[in-house]
C-alpha cells in the first residue's frame, strides 16, 4: 500500500472506531434495556473523549489522525496539509463514519425494537439540537470546532513525550463535550454526524424515523467554517 494510499486507509479506520466507540456508548446510554441505560451526559463525554483517544492512537501511527473533515481542511488552510490529499481524506472519513455507526447498530440490534422513541434512535446516530434554532446551533457548532481545530494547530508546537498526543486530544473533546455540548450535541466533526445520519436512513432499524435531512446542515457547515475561522487566525500568529 503506497503512503497516500495508507493514510487515506488510515483515516476510514480511525474514523471508523470513532463512531463505533463514541456513537456506541450514546446507545449504551440511551437505548432501553442497555446495562448502562440512563448513565448521562458525563458518561457519554468521557466516553467520547476515549473513542476520540484510541481512534487516534490506532490511526496514528499510519497517518496525521485527522477523523475529521474540518480538521482536514483546517490543517490544510492553515499550510499543514496537502490539498491533493484534502477530498481523499474527507471521503474516507465519511464512509468510515457510516461503516462505525454500521457496526453500532449490529453491536445493539436488539434494542432498537426495544425502544420506541424515534428522536432517541436518531440521537444514536447523530446529532441534534436541544433547542432548535439553526443560526444559534450553527454558531454553537462553529465555535466548538474553532477551539479544537486551533487547539489542534498549538499543540503542534509542543513537544510531547512519545505516545501522549493522542491523550491530550482526548481530553480536549471531553473538555469541549463537557464545556460546549450541551446546545447541540457538539458534533464538531461533519464525518461524525454526516456519516451516521447516512447509515441511519439507510438501515433497517426497528422503530425509526425519519433523519432529520433539514437539520443536517448544521453540523457540517458549522464545523467546517469553525475550522476555516481557526486556520485563517492561526496564520496571523508568528509561530
Amino acid at each position: 500500500m503506497s503512503g497516500d494510499s495508507l493514510q487515506i486507509f488510515s483515516e476510514f479506520l480511525g474514523t471508523l472506531i470513532l463512531v463505533l466507540l463514541g456513537n456506541g456508548v450514546v446507545a449504551a446510554v440511551s437505548l432501553n434495556k442497555s446495562k448502562a441505560q440512563n448513565g448521562g451526559w458525563v458518561v457519554i463525554t468521557l466516553g467520547w473523549g476515549a473513542a476520540v483517544t484510541i481512534a487516534v492512537y490506532v490511526s496514528s501511527f499510519m497517518g496525521p489522525a485527522h477523523l475529521n473533515p474540518a480538521v482536514t481542511f483546517g490543517m490544510a488552510v492553515a499550510g499543514n496539509f496537502a490539498w491533493n490529499l484534502v477530498v481523499p481524506f474527507i471521503i474516507a472519513q465519511i464512509v468510515g463514519g457510516i461503516v462505525g455507526a454500521m457496526l453500532v447498530w449490529i453491536t445493539y440490534l436488539p434494542h432498537w425494537e426495544a425502544t420506541k422513541d424515534e428522536a432517541t434512535i436518531l440521537g444514536t446516530f447523530s446529532t441534534g439540537p436541544a433547542i432548535r434554532s439553526l443560526v444559534s446551533n450553527t454558531v454553537t457548532e462553529i465555535i466548538g470546532t474553532f477551539v479544537l481545530v486551533f487547539a489542534l494547530l498549538a499543540f503542534s508546537q509542543h513537544k510531547f513525550a512519545d505516545g501522549l498526543n493522542p491523550l491530550v486530544v482526548g481530553v480536549l473533546i471531553l473538555s469541549l463535550g463537557l464545556s460546549l455540548g450541551g446546545p447541540t450535541g457538539y458534533a464538531i466533526n461533519p464525518a461524525r454526524d454526516l456519516g451516521p445520519r447516512i447509515a441511519h436512513q439507510i438501515l433497517p432499524i426497528k422503530n425509526k424515523g425519519g433523519s432529520d435531512w433539514g437539520y443536517s446542515w448544521v453540523p457540517v457547515v458549522g464545523p467546517m467554517i469553525g475550522g476555516l475561522l481557526a486556520a485563517l487566525l492561526w496564520g496571523l500568529i508568528p509561530v
